[in-house]
């Protein structure tokens, strides 16, 4: 069941002394985050900040995720259960999720999701990222590419299309046309990232469409 802010009082809060148990999963790659508990007044700073908020038992206060280190959660939707006594939240993360510095609370290893080996986009947009974060003393074509400015990355865009339509519509081999579309993909999420967009924002425009 989906849930928004005028759904809190159609939950469970009474079944744990008023704490439901919340699973955050990556909205990009599927994996399992973290486990955490919210109360009422947890899932409503959430809602409002657009940024996962906890209640922490051991503080006895609401605590937003990565409000000292900066690794926030960036709310892409919640779910609760059957039995309305446990949510389930997608969300983006700004950073290493687990205080250790690793990528989830179990671990760097994201399990197997339904979406494959898509989920490498996520991963090669974290690897955009780290290589234009370090663009000064990084040589590789990413950071040449965020040196050279948007409005060149915006060209490659357009010639990678270009040279993907070409390969199509000239009939050329499977392996060049494959060729074609990874460079303009490649180009594609580094122009999202000139931009602050990620990949996972095309996709919910392109659900919000079919949902339409």
């Amino acid at each position: 069941m989906k849930v928004s802010a005028s759904h809190l009082d159609h939950l469970a809060w009474d079944k744990g002394d008023g704490l439901l148990p919340a699973i955050v999963q990556h909205a990009g790659n599927g994996a399992v985050l973290m486990l955490g508990y919210m109360n009422r007044d947890a899932l409503r700073a959430t809602f409002e900040r657009n940024r996962v908020v906890f209640y922490s038992r051991s503080r006895q206060r609401l605590w937003e995720k990565g409000e000292t280190s900066g690794n926030t959660l960036q709310l892409q939707s919640v779910a609760a259960d059957c039995d309305a006594d446990t949510l389930l939240l997608t969300a983006l993360p700004a950073g290493p999720v687990c205080h250790t510095g690793t990528e989830t609370c179990f671990g760097d290893e994201a399990p197997a999701t339904a979406a494959g080996g898509l989920a490498f986009l996520d991963q090669l947009q974290q690897i955009i990222d780290a290589r234009i974060a370090d663009a000064t003393g990084d040589t590789s074509y990413t950071a040449q590419l965020h040196a050279a400015g948007i409005k060149r990355i915006a060209q490659k865009v357009g010639e990678e299309g270009l040279e993907v339509a070409l390969a199509a519509a000239g009939a050329e081999e499977d392996p060049v046309l494959l060729s074609e579309s990874a460079d303009l993909l490649f180009h594609l999420l580094v122009l999202l990232r000139e931009r602050g967009l990620r990949l996972q924002q095309v996709v919910t425009e392109l659900h919000s469409r079919h949902q339409r």
